[in-house]
């Protein structure tokens, strides 16, 4: 039997490993180490409009990236479409070509009253109600903030004077059925009616689709990652309005200027973790 008659590997047809990656269609000078990820590409320029400077250097499918500085830091912005699936690819094209922190700048819905319209919650932790980072790790599995993005967050917004809330979030895979609300026609899936008072119950701060498998891949590749979203929707009060948005990408850049500002801490106090002993000013 000819090698051309044995069985075929086929692993590499698609090989997602050359230079320009096949979805982002970027490569490793196209991408600063921190990048934003909105979900819609529309919000890429409402991200870098509070940015000194920015160049879109690839668009394709629901992903368009651009890099540019502020504050004279280096950064870049990518978005990722909805929901968990889309998400991971960016974190794997990402980290392909040297990407090494990921923070997450979308809207959400918060089941808290004390939590307002146009608030911002930033992400301590997140429950895997998505399916993605499952086919990557069993359950059991954290999907946990870094430290250091969710303490460079808060100071962000701090100093921009922003009202946020630091919690868990809920990632789910659903935008109507998955997080309680009424599909056509009036559906209802099961546990509807006790969704939203069994995570208030449980201290669970936000709703998204997103984060979730952002934090569990980007625990398993070693890459610091958080998330930062604009409330849109309380889902015990009632109220609705798409608000917040420039907050979220103020706090998210400043968060990056001053994620650097703790690695130079970092450098010069010859440590691998920032602590709150290296001050940052």
């Amino acid at each position: 039997m000819t090698d051309s008659d044995g069985p075929t590997d086929t692993r590499d047809s698609e090989d997602p490993n050359t230079d320009r990656q096949y979805h982002l269609e970027v490569i490793a000078d196209d991408v600063a180490d921190s990048v934003l990820l909105p979900g819609n590409p529309d919000r890429l320029a409402k991200i870098t409009d509070v940015w000194e400077s920015a160049t879109e250097v690839a668009s394709h499918r629901e992903y368009r990236t651009a890099t540019g500085r502020y504050r004279e830091t280096p950064i870049s912005v990518t978005s990722t479409g909805i929901g968990g699936p889309s998400t991971a690819i960016a974190v794997e094209e990402l980290a392909r070509v040297d990407a090494k922190t990921l923070i997450r700048v979308g809207s959400c819905g918060t089941v808290r009253s004390d939590i307002a319209v146009g608030d911002l919650v930033i992400t301590s932790g997140a429950m895997r109600g998505e399916g993605t980072s499952s086919e990557y790790i069993d359950k059991t599995y954290p999907a946990n903030a870094d430290y250091e993005v969710v303490s460079a967050l808060v100071a962000a917004a701090e100093r921009l004077g922003h009202d946020y809330h630091v919690g868990v979030t809920l990632s789910t895979d659903s935008f109507y059925a998955g997080q309680a609300r009424a599909g056509f026609e009036g559906y209802e899936a099961p546990g509807s009616d006790d969704l939203v008072e069994t995570l208030k119950n449980a201290n669970v701060a936000n709703i998204e689709m997103e984060a979730a498998t952002l934090l569990t891949l980007s625990n398993l590749y070693d890459l610091r990652a958080g998330a930062v979203c604009a409330v849109y929707a309380n889902r015990e009060t009632g109220a609705f309005d798409t608000v917040g948005e420039r907050k979220a990408a103020k706090t998210a850049s400043l968060a990056v200027a001053l994620l650097a500002e703790m690695d130079a801490a970092k450098t010069a106090a010859d440590v691998d973790r920032w602590h709150p002993g290296l001050s940052i000013e």
